[in-house]
């Protein structure tokens, strides 16, 4: 047998086909591995910090991310109530009638009423149902409250303007 044959680590670069994307890849592969080697990625802005990736398998990634972009934040029942009865009084202090705080105490009195029946998800639900009848009670006296601070303040303005047209008059006199 005359007929020799390559050994086996022969490599026939014919034997592969290689289209334009493939040879774009390869050749910039290199080239990036070539500015590696020399240093030109060292220092760059950034550097060390981790990347924001996203979860490709999460479903619900679209929904983190508008969350982490708005800024909004999900606390769980327990919380969220703490602080709604934090600011009710605020928010019944907006309202014009007795009617309406009524109707908001209640609805948050549901609120706690359905939270306390749920299996808990989160710390303990500490928040209690409001009194309606103390809680519009209140609001009537703080809206007194306001509502005499308002006058008194409309009295006091009405006598410092008084004393300014006064001491104007008299101005006017003296020339």
């Amino acid at each position: 047998m005359t007929d020799e044959q390559p050994p086996a680590t022969f490599f026939n670069p014919y034997a592969v086909a290689i289209d334009d994307e493939v040879a774009i890849a390869l050749l910039a592969d290199m080239h990036v591995r070539k500015a590696i080697e020399r240093g030109e990625f060292d220092d760059l802005p950034g550097s060390g910090k981790p990347l924001e990736l996203r979860d490709l398998h999460d479903p619900d990634w679209w929904l983190k991310a508008f969350m982490r972009r708005e800024k909004l934040v999900v606390l769980p029942p327990s919380i969220q109530l703490r602080k709604d009865d934090a600011a009710l009084d605020g928010r019944l202090d907006e309202l014009w009638s007795a009617d309406d705080v009524r109707e908001e105490v209640e609805e948050f009195n549901q609120r706690v009423l359905r939270a306390r029946y749920q299996p808990a998800a989160g710390p303990p639900l500490v928040t209690m149902p409001r009194d309606v009848e103390a809680t519009v009670a209140a609001w009537a006296d703080r809206r007194a409250a306001r509502a005499a601070q308002a006058r008194e303040r409309a009295r006091a303005e009405a006598a410092a303007e008084d004393a300014r047209r006064r001491s104007r008059r008299r101005g006017r006199r003296g020339r």
